[in-house]
């Protein structure tokens, strides 16, 4: 997995690049957002366009991601989720957690509707 990370505002927006599995996917996904967080940025864009599949260990990366960033009193929205990753998040009743976008504007512009 490749994770590159840019800001747009205060908001930081990590596109995903391959397989978000248990082990290296989900470990480098942990720890970049930890890393995000504790440099004080809770509001978290993650672009998924380039994720062809998630696992289960993935699927539990991606929330405890979310936890993280709502203890930091933030949270953690999707872009270009795919169809397979909208099916496996709407199996396992995921897409209610996550605030879900087609587009990168208005994922931003949903954080500063709330700000």
């Amino acid at each position: 997995m490749i994770i590159t990370e840019r800001k747009t505002n205060d908001i930081v927006v990590l596109d995903l690049e391959g397989r978000l599995t248990i082990g290296e996917g989900a470990d480098l996904l942990r720890d970049r957002i930890s890393g995000v967080v504790a440099q004080g940025h809770s509001k978290v864009l993650l672009n998924l366009a380039g994720v062809p599949y998630i696992d289960s260990g993935g699927l539990g990366e991606l929330v405890r991601c979310s936890l993280v960033a709502q203890r930091a009193n933030g949270a953690v929205k999707l872009i270009g989720v795919s169809g397979r990753v909208v099916d496996l998040l709407t199996i396992t009743k995921l897409i209610t957690v996550f605030d879900t976008f087609d587009t990168e504007q208005e994922a931003v512009a949903s954080f500063m509707a709330v700000a």
